[in-house]
């Protein structure tokens, strides 16, 4: 949870810094123009939209969305990243060469018993290790008494593995029904102009119907971001999983091979 938080706050610190930066950027010749009074036009208004960067764009759309709905959208972007990242890490460094250990099992099993064997695990990290520990713990009991434990110990990894996860799937389908309610509640006003005015004029309600836009578009922006990181864990957390299955097959094996060994 310590992780959680400083990977917010970090996120946050990022963000509002890359604002600031961009607000008190002035242009240089702002004193000369000045000082000369000089009046230039542009040739092309649209000009400078195009000459904008991406991201510049971006925050220019986001600031026009307006504080409501837009910074609870940014809330769930935040949020989910957070999560995401601090998801991501944790599963990089649960990966364990499930191969490269379970050979190291045995070696250390055939050369110095169920101990031996325990030490090895104690010494790795990951959730195949501690897998391995429960098996070799119940070892002594038999086989079957150590299947039960790994497959117990096993739901209890996947849970670890999963811990989480189930909040980033909340902030990916909040962030676009948040937009889409901006989007309602914009039209709702705009219509609301409409009926004030008694007169349909465009020019009345298009500001309001682009800006109520923008929170859809932000929203479903949001999602796609959130949702490629999700995608990523749940195929990183399959992949943990399969490799417990299989370590979880070759250590009964062994552990049946070293008690036929031993009688």
């Amino acid at each position: 949870m310590k992780k959680l938080f400083s990977i917010l706050a970090l996120a946050i610190m990022i963000f509002v810094g890359s604002f600031n930066a961009n607000a008190i950027t002035t242009p240089s010749n702002t004193l000369t123009n000045v000082a000369t009074i000089t009046v230039v036009q542009d040739e092309d208004p649209a000009s400078d939209a195009e000459d904008k960067p991406f991201h510049q764009e971006l925050k220019d759309r986001f600031v026009e969305g307006g504080p409501g709905f837009m910074g609870i959208v940014l809330l769930c972007l935040i949020l989910g990243l957070a999560i995401a990242i601090e998801r991501i890490i944790y599963l990089n460094l649960s990966t364990t060469n499930t191969k490269k250990l379970a050979q190291q099992v045995e070696d250390a099993l055939n050369s110095g018993g169920i101990e031996a064997a325990k030490e090895v695990c104690r010494n790795t990290k990951g959730p195949v290790a501690s897998i391995y520990y429960q098996g070799l713990d119940r070892a002594s009991e038999g086989p079957e008494a150590a299947e039960k434990a790994v497959v117990a110990y096993g739901g209890v990894q996947m849970g670890q593995l999963e811990k989480n996860v189930s909040w980033i799937s909340l902030f990916i389908a909040l962030a676009p029904m948040l937009g889409f309610m901006g989007t309602v509640i914009g039209m709702i006003q705009a219509f609301d102009k409409i009926q004030a005015a008694g007169d349909m004029n465009p020019s009345l309600v298009a500001g309001g119907i682009k800006v109520a836009l923008l929170t859809t578009v932000f929203g479903l922006i949001v999602a796609i971001i959130l949702q490629i990181f999700y995608n990523y864990i749940i195929a990183k957390i399959d992949s943990i999983v399969n490799s417990m299955e299989d370590a979880s097959i070759t250590l009964i094996d062994m552990l049946v091979d070293y008690k036929n060994n031993n009688k």
